[in-house]
Parts: C-alpha cells; sequence; structure tokens
C-alpha cells in the first residue's frame, strides 16, 4: 500500500468517525477567530468541562478583541479567576491591545503573526488557523502527540528534538486539502475519547487497522510513559 493510500484511509476513516461522534463545544459553533483564540488559550492546561463555562463568561464580559483590549487588566483578571494559570489571562490581554493597535482589531490569518502574540505557541496558532480560517496548518497538542505516536509507532520523546519535530511533519502531511478543520477536530477528539493515555479504547478506535501501536499488541507504551 502506497503512503498517498495509506494517508487517504486515515483521513477518510477519521473524518467519518468525527461526523458522527465528534464533541459538542461551544467554541466549534462560531468561526470567530477571536472566540476560537480566547477557547484555545483557556484549553492550553484546563480540561474541557472546566473550561465551558469559562469560556462562555469571558466571552459576555468581552464579545470582541476591541472590548478586551479596553478592559482594564483587573477586571480581566476578576472575570478569569477561578481558572487559574493566570499569565495566559494576563497575555491574552495584551495580545488583544496588541491585534487593536498593530493588526487594525483582526486576529490575524498567517503563523508569523500570531506566532508575535504573547501566549501563542505553534500548536495554538494552528488550532486558529485550522478553526477559523480553514487554513492546512498543523496542530501538536497533547492528544494529538499521543494519537500519532500510536498510530506510527513512534517511541521517542514526543517534547523534544527530532521526535517532536517528525510528530509535527506527520501532522501537516496527514491534513486532507480543504478539511483542515474537521481533521484537526477529529484528532484532537480521537484521543481525549478513545485513545486516552491509560486504557485506550481500541475496539472502537475507526484507525486501529492502520494503527501501529495497536498491530504491536501494546499501544499504551507509546509514547513511553516516561517521557510523557
Amino acid at each position: 500500500m502506497g503512503p498517498i493510500s495509506y494517508k487517504a484511509k486515515i483521513q477518510t476513516k477519521l473524518l467519518r468517525w468525527f461526523k458522527k461522534n465528534g464533541r459538542d463545544l461551544p467554541w466549534r459553533k462560531t468561526k470567530d477567530p477571536y472566540a476560537i483564540w480566547v477557547s484555545e488559550i483557556m484549553l492550553q492546561q484546563t480540561q474541557v468541562a472546566a473550561v465551558i463555562p469559562y469560556y462562555q463568561k469571558f466571552l459576555r464580559s468581552f464579545p470582541t478583541v476591541h472590548h478586551l483590549a479596553t478592559a482594564t487588566l483587573s477586571k480581566v483578571l476578576k472575570t478569569w479567576e477561578g481558572l487559574g494559570y493566570y499569565s495566559r489571562a494576563r497575555n491574552l490581554h495584551r495580545a488583544s491591545q496588541i491585534v487593536t493597535n498593530h493588526f487594525g482589531g483582526r486576529v490575524p490569518d498567517n503563523l508569523r503573526n500570531l506566532l508575535s502574540l504573547p501566549g501563542i505557541g505553534r500548536s495554538t496558532a494552528g488550532a486558529i488557523l485550522s478553526f477559523a480560517y480553514n487554513r492546512e496548518a498543523p496542530i501538536l497538542d497533547g492528544n494529538v502527540k499521543r494519537v500519532l505516536s500510536r498510530l506510527f509507532a513512534i517511541s521517542g520523546n514526543p517534547v523534544r528534538g527530532k521526535t517532536e519535530g517528525l510528530l509535527w511533519r506527520i501532522s501537516e502531511f496527514l491534513i486532507p486539502k480543504g478539511h483542515s478543520n474537521p481533521f484537526n477536530q477529529a484528532l484532537m477528539d480521537l484521543g481525549s475519547m478513545l485513545c486516552t493515555p491509560a486504557d485506550p479504547q481500541c475496539s472502537h478506535c475507526p484507525l486501529r487497522s492502520h494503527c501501529k501501536g495497536y498491530l504491536s499488541g501494546k499501544p499504551e507504551s507509546y509514547p513511553p510513559r516516561t517521557m510523557r
């Protein structure tokens, strides 16, 4: 089986699974780059269930980039209160001012400008580009690293050097043209719902027949526990 055929099968099966099983999340009901940006920052270090009420509250208080940029930091921090990791709120506030002053109030639609904003790394930038603008940008959060490490039986440390670089290339290679948004969402959902760190639900996974980790009989060994 050639690499293109292999890629196409993964794309088709995962998108089909996502269409039936994808999570119903509030930030998936908008194409507003600002709202998607807010959700991605909140999700960086917090579980989905905990984020939802804070996301809704935050957008009620600051419905646009302009509202956030012109608010006082104390008000932003008060609205964020309870979500933790307050540097995220400070960076988001500062970044909103940069967007307002240097990008005409429009969230950038290219990787270079997104990465220039405080609090935005490559995976968050990829999520914004993919989900808001449907650009073919890869993502590589913890769930996606685990899924790809198992799918291709990659045993190196997923957060360092060559292995992380390889995972970025795989993530980008797998994106189906014109379907970056649902495909990247599907990768994240697969990791969250089935391809979990412990006791992965391989019997329900749409990719198990292509998964080298599953075929090895020890999917939990990817990525190595000592390296997570």
